[in-house]
């Protein structure tokens, strides 16, 4: 018999992960993305370019260099958030992090201990709250319209707050092709954010992950880039959307004294260096037209399952039709716990993700869910789309026109 080593388990540990198993036939979970656009023609040949030139520098830690990351991705970071956002910056203010979740991790690394407060969107990505969750602090939901934080109640609710004797350490935002709605801020309410944080000593933590997925129209100024230097917002990316989930390349951009404290917990000895020196190399010359080639195919995938929705659903369910990305945020009438449907609809191989799981207030996002569209063939969304309505309409009695 082997040792049992559960009773040597630590105490508060999240709850265990089943075995893995392969996505069913209708997998609407998850950040992943068009497969037959992953650029992985282009990454092979910069792959093959980059290691005959640098690929002795794979000898040393951080090939050599400091430990923010490879020099000339950082270069890229700038370069691109100069040319597609309008924020100026320096290869010194880039951190390279494994994913934007090391990047989530870092900043709450820094910034959080048990019974701190924080404010996120009212419906928010599922892998900061749980992050939030295990770290003890207080998490609080700030109201949402189809352009995104209502500045307007933020205020109120930063004003009961001070009354109470309460500072939140930060305003985690994602105002550019939000998570789950895939609504945009516009400029205006970004400035109002801005001033609301400065007025309240708060941090802005701006999370731009799907921005570069914006399916028209020019991309608003990152928030950060209207704070000039007034050190209020700190700002992180990834290339996952934008070029592959499994690369786990992400980044922080923040001020020195912000990066130097997560600097020392990145005890990792440096995130993947080949992976930053393939991307670095392919993104150069080929980033712009690989992203606009993209949208092209998720703008065509979001229709696709927009229609199939309300095909399906009909008025059952409600949505902002979003302006990016790779998600469709549903609402369905008081009273439906998606949650509950959840294990019937995997039943029948339809995975979704519930709304509680995706909301500050799980009780508000009962009725709510979240699909993602990125993966799956327009043929495949439509029926599994169709698929879905089945199951609610037989587990909860919803169905085109009610």
């Amino acid at each position: 018999m082997s040792f049992d080593t559960s009773s040597l388990f630590r105490s508060g540990l999240p709850p265990a992960e089943q075995p893995w198993a392969p996505a069913p036939r209708f997998s609407f979970v998850g950040g992943n993305n068009d497969a037959d656009n992953v650029p992985f023609g282009g990454l092979a040949e910069a792959a093959v370019s980059v290691l005959r030139r640098e690929g002795t520098s794979l000898a040393t830690y951080n090939l050599g260099g400091g430990p923010q990351g490879y020099d000339p991705l950082r270069e890229f970071i700038c370069h691109k958030l100069g040319a597609r956002a309008h924020m100026a910056c320096d290869p010194g203010q880039v951190l390279v992090t494994s994913g934007s979740l090391q990047a989530l991790d870092l900043v709450n690394g820094v910034f959080l201990e048990p019974g701190d407060t924080v404010i996120v969107e009212q419906a928010t990505y599922g892998g900061m709250l749980s992050r939030l969750a295990r770290l003890g602090v207080e998490v609080l939901g700030a109201e949402l319209d189809e352009h995104g934080i209502r500045t307007d109640a933020l205020a109120e609710q930063l004003t009961a707050l001070a009354a109470a004797g309460k500072r939140p350490k930060y305003i985690y935002t994602i105002p550019t092709v939000q998570n789950p709605t895939g609504t945009v801020m516009p400029l205006e309410r970004r400035r109002e954010l801005l001033e609301l944080a400065r007025a309240h000593k708060a941090l802005i933590f701006e999370d731009d992950c799907y921005a570069d997925l914006l399916w028209s129209g020019e991309r608003p100024p990152t928030i950060r880039s209207l704070d000039g230097d007034g050190g209020h917002v700190v700002y992180c990316g990834s290339f996952s959307k934008s070029i592959a989930p499994a690369l786990r390349v992400g980044y922080i951009v923040a001020d020195w004294p912000v990066l130097a404290r997560m600097l020392a917990l990145k005890t990792d000895a440096g995130s993947g260096a080949l992976e930053q020196m393939v991307l670095a190399e392919y993104a150069a010359s080929h980033f712009d037209s690989h992203v606009d080639q993209l949208r092209t195919v998720l703008r065509a995938k979001c229709d696709a399952m927009t229609a199939a929705v309300t095909d399906s659903f009909g008025n059952a369910a409600t949505f902002v039709a979003p302006q990016g990305g790779i998600f469709l945020w549903l609402a369905f009438p008081d009273g439906v716990d998606t949650g509950a449907l959840a294990g019937p609809a995997a039943a029948e191989g339809i995975e979704f993700n519930p709304g509680a799981g995706w909301s500050a207030d799980p009780a508000w996002g009962r009725n709510r869910l979240r699909l993602c569209f990125g993966a799956p063939s327009p043929d495949t969304i439509r029926e599994g789309v169709a698929a879905l309505a089945g199951v609610f309409a037989r587990e909860a009695g919803l169905g085109v026109g009610r």
